[in-house]
């Protein structure tokens, strides 16, 4: 059974939306688009350099993929994460998409928990989720959430879509390892539901 792993990168205060460029994520006016970049310098510092070496599959939600679509495959596969990314195969959560130009990219089959449930029961490995706010939520409300890998930049911007609102009931997490960036960026790793 594969475990599934959140990678997320928030603001301190919890903002996820918007990382990487300043037309990323517009919704509700917001103006921040691009803050995670002064701090993608130093993730070199506590990513491994076999960093996708144990993912044997990824999961986006449609938006994410979107964006992962159009900067990846044209990465050289000297980029440890691009080697990865246009290597493992793909799944999309989504109702509009039908053709997937990524390579190894496939829609998710019926209803989504059902589609990651069954990934998680085929196969070895861990299935990451990159970004893809509301499919997170989706699957750490349903209890199919293993790991979380958070890498916390030390911005505050106090406003934009948070990774945690709305979950039904509380999780237990337990952290299992935790490395900081010459940026502080601090870069953290919980196991959830279990000790």
């Amino acid at each position: 059974m594969r475990r599934l792993a959140i990678v997320e990168f928030l603001s301190v205060d919890g903002v996820m939306q918007g990382l990487g460029s300043p037309d990323e994520d517009r919704d509700g006016g917001f103006e921040h688009g691009g803050w995670g970049v002064p701090f993608g310098a130093a993730l070199g510092e506590v990513l491994s350099p076999d960093v996708g070496a144990q993912t044997s599959a990824y999961v986006f939600g449609r938006r994410t993929y979107e964006k992962m679509a159009a900067f990846w495959p044209d990465r050289p596969d000297t980029d440890p994460m691009a080697a990865s990314l246009n290597s493992t195969p793909k799944y999309v959560a989504t109702r509009t998409l039908a053709d997937l130009a990524w390579s190894g990219a496939t829609v998710l089959d019926g209803e989504v928990l059902d589609a990651v449930s069954a990934l998680k029961a085929d196969g070895s490995g861990t299935i990451v989720a990159l970004g893809s706010g509301d499919l997170v939520r989706q699957l750490m409300s349903a209890g199919l959430v293993d790991e979380l890998r958070l890498f916390v930049h030390p911005l505050l911007i106090g406003t934009g879509k948070r990774l945690f609102g709305g979950l039904p009931s509380p999780s237990s997490l337990h952290l299992q390892d935790i490395a900081s960036t010459s940026l502080g960026t601090v870069a953290l790793t919980y196991s959830v539901g279990e000790s």
